[in-house]
């Protein structure tokens, strides 16, 4: 079709393309920002909407008193274990002290000494007890450690057991908004598209149409991109038997196109030669030729062979004879190329014997 356009009609189509796409461009960005705020008509959606929440506060305050418990716990039992090995490191010292004093008592067997072994024996037994007593302490520390985690571990397995209850149901009102969203975008595109598809089939080759090429690029963006990725799977048989009716859907379509076509050329070829060319147009008609193809039925034809005049698939005429200068030109021609005669001064008829 290009090879047939003047050089400013070109130019011309060109910058109405470009307006199409700007045009498209705009309506694409209008048509974003709406479905990008369609999700701000649903309520934002927290676990905390699906919990009971007496029951949840009250877990999560038991959590966070274990957890302090625990903490004060552990603080106490780091000092009771520094006590206790403080004591024990007192008690050491002194049994070895005894030791060697009783080892150097047992050389010199001096009996005035008793009374002092008894008293260190007793200092001894109190370094002992005091041990003891951090020991003891330690332990009530460690009890008390123990009883927090367990209680927070208690807690906190049944605050999980709530709030796993309630991301169940998170998820399913999740799916639910997701949906309804979808509806809306669903609602939105769908009209779009329709009206889309009336434009390409009515008006795409009207005057306006940059204007109803660029709605038709919106609507497909649309569809394609603002809708077809937010399409509910539901494990992909939702998204596979869309892409079936679709596909059959447009094979129908196709297929209809393709028998109205074919029934389109049957009836144009039965016509009369004058009246097939007269109703192809000057344009179509170059267009098919410049691809080498009949502009009739569009099979292909060897145009540059000079013996061949009409198409051997349906009949018409591809070239004639200027009627002034008897130059073979083609057909659909509306000038002789080689002396610029009106095609419409037809070659004079042979005449014919008395």
């Amino acid at each position: 079709m290009s090879k047939s356009l003047r050089l400013s009609e070109k130019w011309f189509r060109r910058g109405l393309w470009l307006v199409a796409l700007v045009f498209a461009s705009f309506l694409i960005g209008l048509g974003g920002t709406v479905v990008g705020d369609l999700p701000r008509v649903e309520t934002p959606l927290q676990l905390d909407d699906f919990l009971d929440r007496p029951a949840a506060e009250a877990l999560r305050a038991q959590v966070r008193a274990a957890r302090q418990a625990e903490q004060d716990a552990q603080s106490a039992l780091e000092q009771a274990q520094l006590q206790r090995g403080k004591a024990r490191s007192e008690s050491q010292a002194e049994r070895e002290t005894f030791n060697n004093w009783l080892a150097a008592r047992s050389v010199t067997q001096r009996a005035e000494h008793d009374p002092e072994v008894l008293a260190r024996t007793q200092a001894l037994d109190l370094l002992k007890q005091a041990e003891r007593q951090t020991q003891q302490a330690v332990e009530v520390q460690q009890q008390a450690a123990l009883d927090a985690r367990q209680s927070a571990t208690a807690a906190r397995q049944g605050l999980e057991r709530l709030e796993a209850e309630g991301a169940k149901k998170l998820a399913a009102e999740r799916r639910r908004v997701e949906l309804r969203v979808f509806l809306y975008r669903l609602a939105l595109t769908l009209p779009l598209l329709a009206l889309a598809g009336w434009l390409f089939v009515k008006q795409r080759k009207g005057t306006w149409w940059p204007f109803v090429w660029g709605f038709i690029f919106f609507a497909l963006f649309a569809f394609f991109v603002e809708l077809v990725p937010y399409l509910p799977s539901y494990g992909g048989y939702v998204r596979y038997a869309v892409g079936i009716v679709l596909t059959a859907l447009v094979g129908r379509y196709a297929i209809l196109a393709l028998n109205r076509y074919l029934e389109r050329q049957k009836q144009a070829e039965a016509l009369p030669d004058q009246q097939r060319r007269k109703e192809l147009g000057y344009d179509v008609a170059l267009a098919r030729l410049a691809k080498g193809v009949c502009p009739g039925c569009e099979r292909p034809v060897d145009l540059k062979d000079a013996t061949i005049d009409f198409c051997p698939h349906c009949g018409i005429g591809l070239f004639d004879r200027c009627g002034e200068c008897s130059t073979r030109k083609s057909a659909f021609a509306r000038f002789c190329h080689a002396c610029g005669t009106s095609s419409r001064q037809t070659a004079p008829e042979p005449a014919t014997g008395a």
